[in-house]
């Protein structure tokens, strides 16, 4: 069975990857996430020791008993919470200029002008500000990991057009010989440069007069409104895992986007177990046994989403990639707690044709385990006990269910799903970086 799958891999999935990550605009998008790697990386790990240490309800705050002895330890997170104002959430901005910059490196423009074009563009389609006594407010919704999308679109179309623009001897402006260089190569894009962000202008206008918030909230509307009659059941659960996964794939945060309709469709139901619990004292027998909560985060979300703890140990196990064992090193500790933007943009998982099938299939997998194990064999109460999003993701079953130690046995067991399954697609990254390194030895 396993050398059919592996074959059926080898014919059609690596040739196909191997294409894919060939074509200019997945590699400049590809590209400009692992560029943001070092600043994800760096973000992730003082966010974890924010929710970990400096939270009254941080996993390792919580064993330490340290709440006890600093009472006022939340106060402390104030101390680094601003870091993820200039990096996550700002990644948006990083991305449309490196996108830009790496398509115009691709035709040999000028890689500065045209990623700054990125980020102007991408700004001048941005939900509009909002007006308070008089004073300007731009909202940073969009300017994260939301609007990832909308970045990499403007990124590529400037990088795809304004360098052939650049090249238009008929646009461009001569400077005399003694201007300096950067004088003389900032006017001979000016031309160029006016014609994209005016087309943007107009672009964006055309926008306002459906959508006054922009093209990003026509993007969520869409994404939302097929969603918005899901109700509390099986179902519900098992779609909004694939539809926020495959978001995410395509460079959408998906669980910041349709975390306020999640929460509308399951937080009364979380909270009448919640209710529940504090009047019987156990979790057999809450009214509510499929919710996201008690389904998706406690079965299919150990490492985050798409289940990546088990794709860093598959990694460790599997891979032969030297940039993939480097990146799954330094994302281990994070993704234990439930932290994968370095994955998602290290590897990155964003725009990866290998791993998008493990990312989508493997909570789904674990949600049905999790179904099984409480509502159909009734093996375990339901995990309704509230849980903080960093405690590490085999105890999530244990610790949801009030301490049952086949939860524990569980837990473990969906970690070993999620790691044979993400482990033949880790086998078929060898080999589509190998056919890569092989078709450029021949170039």
């Amino acid at each position: 069975m396993f050398n059919k799958f592996n074959g059926f891999m080898e014919r059609s999935i690596v040739p196909f990857a191997a294409k894919l990550n060939e074509q200019r605009h997945v590699a400049a998008i590809r590209d400009a996430f692992m560029y943001t790697f070092p600043i994800t990386m760096a973000a992730s790990l003082v966010i974890l020791i924010n929710n970990l240490l400096f939270s009254k309800d941080g996993f390792i705050a919580q064993i330490l008993f340290l709440p006890k002895f600093f009472p006022n330890l939340n106060d402390a997170q104030s101390w680094l919470n601003s870091v993820t104002n200039g990096t996550m959430d700002i990644l948006s901005i990083f991305i449309a200029y490196l996108v830009a910059q790496n398509l115009a490196k691709h035709f040999k423009a000028d890689e500065m002008l045209t990623g700054l074009t990125g980020i102007a563009v991408f700004m001048i389609l941005y939900t509009p500000a909002i007006v308070k006594d008089g004073i300007n407010y731009l909202p940073k919704t969009y300017l994260g990991a939301q609007g990832l999308f909308v970045a990499m679109i403007c990124g590529g179309l400037v990088g795809e057009f304004l360098p052939k623009l650049f090249k238009v001897k008929k646009l461009q402006i001569k400077m005399p010989d003694m201007v300096p260089p950067a004088v003389a190569r900032s006017f001979n894009g000016m031309i160029p440069i006016v014609i994209i962000i005016m087309l943007a202008a107009i672009l964006n206008h055309l926008i306002s007069l459906f959508s006054p918030e922009g093209i990003n909230q026509v993007i969520y509307d869409a994404i939302q409104t097929p969603l918005r009659k899901a109700g509390v059941n099986i179902f519900s659960v098992v779609l909004f895992a694939i539809a926020q996964n495959l978001l995410w794939l395509v460079g959408i945060h998906g669980p910041n986007t349709l975390n306020a309709l999640r929460s509308v469709i399951f937080t009364e139901a979380d909270l009448s177990n919640q209710q529940f619990i504090n009047a019987h004292g156990t979790a057999w027998g809450v009214p509510y046994r499929v919710t996201w909560g008690t389904m998706n985060d406690v079965f299919a979300n150990m490492g985050g989403s798409g289940m990546t703890l088990g794709l860093l140990i598959a990694i460790f196990i599997a891979s032969k990639r030297e940039d993939y064992r480097s990146i799954a090193k330094m994302a281990f500790v994070p993704g234990l707690f439930n932290i994968n933007e370095p994955l998602m943009f290290g590897l990155p998982i964003v725009m990866n044709p290998i791993l998008a099938v493990p990312f989508v299939l493997t909570p789904v997998i674990n949600i049905l385990v999790g179904y099984c194990v409480t509502t159909v064999w009734n093996l375990i109460p339901t995990p309704a006990f509230g849980l903080t999003w960093t405690t590490p993701g085999p105890l999530m079953p244990f610790l949801g269910t009030g301490g049952n130690l086949l939860g524990l046995v569980i837990g473990f067991i969906c970690l070993g799903i999620s790691i044979l399954t993400y482990l033949p697609f880790v086998i078929a990254a060898n080999r589509v970086a190998q056919k890569e390194q092989q078709d450029t030895q021949n170039a």
